[in-house]
């Protein structure tokens, strides 16, 4: 099971398009996996948790200054971002407004993943997640509004449901058993990774099955919504990179680069259906989903080969 948990690690990226092309022309095992989507979600957290332990946590959360800065990235420019690529690629209507709203969602709850794959501050992206992902309902209809002049209704109970159960709850388990047992969990360190990539390709297979049709029905404007998506991720590398101006520590400016370019493309959907606004608002988060679980693993090998140059 090692060696086979290492195996799907180091070829992630060719597993991903492998899994992405599979979910589009066979999208029944996604839908099936869908329903249990959060438990994967949770699964992954826990995984990923029990790398690291309570101390690590505490030094992060004496630098308070680390969050505003992340906060500042993620919900500043690339809410700009987010509204300016969609004004490029769609002009006016739902496309455009569902760009903006996913250049403004919190970090995506698999970004401590990529950060441990690629030798980061895996305990500094766990606490910036939680603390964007907690703060999301109060900073993003604001945005909204004054980006797009759209109203949105914050759905409170789901995102604070999401964040107890999915990032909140998995992370104080991982990491108390990581203090409280550290040699035996510490054991099982080169495994981490590999099982939480396993995860990582069934959540893209869950996402993709649910969707496959409609991606498909939008036919060569597909390729469209892919080129915003793609060019928003790209940014948000970019976008990550400058905390390079404030942060000199290589695991921690890696941390920031995942945390700024991720975005947890389910918030957006559970935002249109509470304020009742038209479904395809959530179709630009959906191609994100997708583009980001393919270009952030080749990401993380690039990053991992120079460091080992």
């Amino acid at each position: 099971m090692r060696k086979l948990f290492q195996s799907i690690e180091s070829h992630l990226v060719v597993w991903v398009l492998v899994v992405a092309v599979v979910g589009l022309l066979w999208p029944t095992p996604g839908q099936w996996l869908a329903p249990g989507i959060s438990a994967l979600l949770a699964l992954l957290m826990l995984v990923i948790s029990l790398t690291f332990d309570a101390r690590a946590v505490s030094v992060v959360l004496r630098h308070p200054a680390k969050q505003f800065l992340a906060l500042f990235l993620v919900y500043v420019p690339m809410s700009l971002l987010g509204w300016l690529t969609g004004r490029w690629f769609f002009g006016q209507g739902a496309l455009a407004d569902g760009q903006t709203l996913l250049g403004m969602l919190p970090t995506d709850v698999s970004a401590p993943l990529l950060v441990l794959m690629a030798q980061g501050n895996v305990a500094l992206a766990a606490v910036l997640n939680a603390v964007n992902t907690a703060l999301a309902p109060f900073i993003i209809p604001f945005l909204f509004l004054g980006l797009t002049g759209v109203e949105l209704d914050v759905p409170l109970g789901n995102i604070v449901a999401e964040l107890v159960l999915i990032v909140l709850v998995p992370t104080l388990v991982g990491v108390g058993l990581r203090t409280r047992f550290t040699a035996t969990v510490a054991r099982y360190d080169s495994v981490y990774a590999g099982a939480g990539s396993l995860l990582y390709l069934l959540i893209l297979l869950a996402v993709i099955g649910p969707n496959a049709q409609t991606m498909l029905d939008y036919g060569w404007y597909a390729w469209v919504i892919a080129a915003a998506a793609l060019c928003l991720n790209l940014a948000g590398y970019a976008v990550g990179m400058c905390a390079k101006i404030w942060i000199s520590d290589r695991q921690e400016l890696i941390a920031y680069l995942f945390t700024v370019s991720k975005k947890e493309f389910s918030i957006a959907a559970a935002f249109v259906a509470a304020s009742g606004l038209p479904s395809e608002i959530a179709i630009p988060a959906v191609f994100f989903a997708i583009v980001q679980m393919v270009t952030s693993p080749l990401v993380a090998r690039l990053l991992t080969r120079r460091a080992l140059a």
